[in-house]
């Protein structure tokens, strides 16, 4: 089964200095066994804010092995449900979380995120969290 990897996992694995986290080395796995998925906007989003133009260059070139897995209409609109359903109940995230959310629900894929946001979301959403296998 394939996996949505969230930004904050490219991220730390682009970094250079300092260990990397349990979810460095499955984001590895799954590129080694062909399952690591890319949306377009985690593709922007990994991409700004990086200030020098060798380093964009280096990570859009890294990035280019990933084919973004094309989004449908019918998901933006499920993300934008999604999006509704948690403020109203008083949980906010991103619009790309809540785009990251409705993939996973619409595509059958669980998602690879450190970001602690997704454990709320996951108490009114149906999306699928993946662990790292390797704490």
């Amino acid at each position: 089964m394939n996996v949505i990897i969230d930004t904050d996992v490219w991220s730390e694995a682009f970094r250079k200095q300092g260990s990397k986290s349990g979810y460095v080395d499955e984001l590895q796995t799954l590129i080694e066994e062909g399952r690591a998925q890319l949306i377009g906007p985690v593709r922007q989003e990994i991409l700004c804010g990086i200030r020098s133009e060798k380093q964009f260059d280096k990570v859009e070139e890294s990035l280019s092995a990933f084919p973004d897995k094309a989004v449908e209409s019918a998901v933006y609109v499920l993300a934008a449900k999604f999006f509704n359903l948690c403020r109203s109940k008083g949980v906010q995230g991103s619009n790309t979380d809540f785009l990251i959310c409705a993939c996973s629900v619409s595509w059958g894929y669980p998602i690879l995120t450190k970001d602690k946001d997704f454990l709320l979301f996951g108490q009114f959403l149906p999306c699928e969290l993946l662990e790292p296998r390797n704490g």
